[in-house]
């Protein structure tokens, strides 16, 4: 464990001068849910993982906890599942999401490495975190991951996107996701690839999850950075 500002991170650090992959759990998970991928990954290069804590504790289920990095309303995702909907995130601004930026961005000050040398990432909560670190970071990452994401404040993310013109991400999500919905995912891959920047939705069957074949694609998308 390693303590960057205010964030618990947990790291895999193989080389002081390699390039970092950071990526961000999702909602009532920790930063040991996304650990093994520092280790299931197949790179050509070597690089450093880093898997930060999120800043909140919820409840997740009777005297179990779990770390997110804002609320979320499960219940209202929950009551949409059941009329055969998704809720819809792309106009919203989730409250809590700017504590969540300041904080990682602080997090990531502090790691003090440049941003060229950074890949962000996450998992679903994690993913919409990452997108927005991603957008608005003062200089261009050297790339994105997003996993099982959503789309956000589509307006303000259309902004931002022109400046990272021609830069490649990679995007995966389940067709039957039942908590983010694919049709949600498909918007945010025609929003970032309409405004300039390069890459397509990795589709998969199944659910809210990371499959293998994930795994490997991710490899092979920090191959080509």
């Amino acid at each position: 464990m390693r303590q960057l500002g205010k964030i618990h991170c947990q790291e895999i650090n193989n080389d002081d001068n390699a390039p970092w992959v950071i990526f961000f759990h999702g909602f009532g998970a920790d930063c040991n849910d996304l650990f093994s991928l520092g280790e299931m990954i197949s790179t050509k290069k070597t690089y450093n993982w880093l898997f930060p804590n999120g800043i909140l504790e919820v409840p997740i289920g009777p005297a179990w906890m779990g770390r997110a990095w804002w609320t979320i309303d499960m219940m209202e995702i929950q009551r949409a599942a059941e009329r055969g909907e998704h809720r819809d995130f792309s106009n919203d601004t989730p409250k809590g999401m700017t504590k969540a930026y300041d904080m990682a961005s602080e997090m990531i000050r502090q790691l003090k490495v440049p941003w060229n040398k950074i890949v962000l990432g996450g998992f679903s909560q994690g993913a919409m975190l990452a997108t927005e670190l991603y957008l608005r970071a003062p200089e261009t990452p050297a790339g994105l991951v997003i996993m099982s994401g959503t789309l956000l404040h589509q307006e303000e993310w259309k902004k931002l996107i022109p400046a990272r013109q021609g830069q490649r991400f990679f995007q995966s999500h389940g067709e039957g996701d039942p908590i983010l919905g694919f049709k949600q995912a498909q918007k945010l891959e025609t929003l970032l690839t309409q405004n300039g920047m390069k890459g397509s939705l990795t589709s998969f069957r199944g659910g809210h999850e990371i499959p293998p074949q994930v795994i490997t694609k991710i490899g092979d998308y920090l191959n080509t950075l």
